[in-house]
């Protein structure tokens, strides 16, 4: 059973996903809140699998939020609810470990497919995200939102390892990966592990930003 948290400031949205989400028969929403400041109170009594965390709430917005949440309970992943599809603080809530984004708008089957996929340690990022991560990423080279890797752990990429973290970057699964490189998920899945590790990244997220960061999610080889 999938635990699920919703986090909105609009009461409508939060009740229509719970009644949505709960027709599943392997999900089950075990909370609703209004802000992160809720996020955070429910959390010390349960701890859910996955959060859907609008990005644009009062008092703690769906950033600051992620980012608490990350720090305290990494294995909670979130999938960002937002209205418009150029929202740039999706881009710093995927830096702090969101899994990836959803439009509101999205139909049912697309909410509980991206559901599964973040569960089975996917992220959400297809090519429309990495053209809008590029053109983000060029107009805030400077800021805080880029993921500092040492370029010396860069050097210690194998080419498999490399060739990994370039689908990563387009939002592709191990399974999907395996069958572009032609290796075993298991050797997919040995090589995102390694490459995390040398880099000093958390999760498959913070490797696709860094990927499109560095220009790696537009080449391979």
């Amino acid at each position: 059973m999938i635990k699920i948290l919703i986090a909105d400031d609009q009461e409508l949205i939060r009740e229509s996903l719970k009644i949505v989400l709960d027709m599943n028969k392997d999900m089950e929403v075990i909370g609703l809140a209004e802000n992160g400041h809720k996020v955070l109170d429910l959390l010390k009594k349960t701890v859910p699998d996955i959060i859907l965390m609008d990005i644009r709430m009062p008092e703690l917005d769906g950033v600051l939020c992620t980012k608490a949440v990350k720090e305290k309970y990494s294995n909670v992943k979130i999938i960002i609810l937002t209205t418009f599809d150029d929202d740039e603080y999706v881009y710093y809530a995927l830096k702090y470990g969101a899994s990836g984004y959803l439009l509101k708008g999205c139909s049912v089957q697309e909410l509980t497919a991206a559901i599964h996929k973040v569960m089975s340690g996917s992220s959400i990022l297809n090519p429309n995200v990495i053209n809008k991560v590029v053109k983000l990423f060029n107009q805030l080279a400077q800021t805080n939102i880029a993921m500092e890797v040492d370029e010396k752990d860069v050097k210690e990429l194998s080419k498999t390892e490399r060739n990994i973290a370039h689908f990563v970057g387009h939002g592709l699964s191990n399974k999907e990966i395996s069958e572009k490189l032609s290796l075993s998920e298991g050797t997919v899945r040995n090589g995102l592990s390694s490459a995390l590790s040398k880099l000093h990244l958390r999760d498959r997220t913070q490797l696709a930003i860094w990927a499109v960061q560095t220009g790696l999610a537009l080449r391979i080889g």
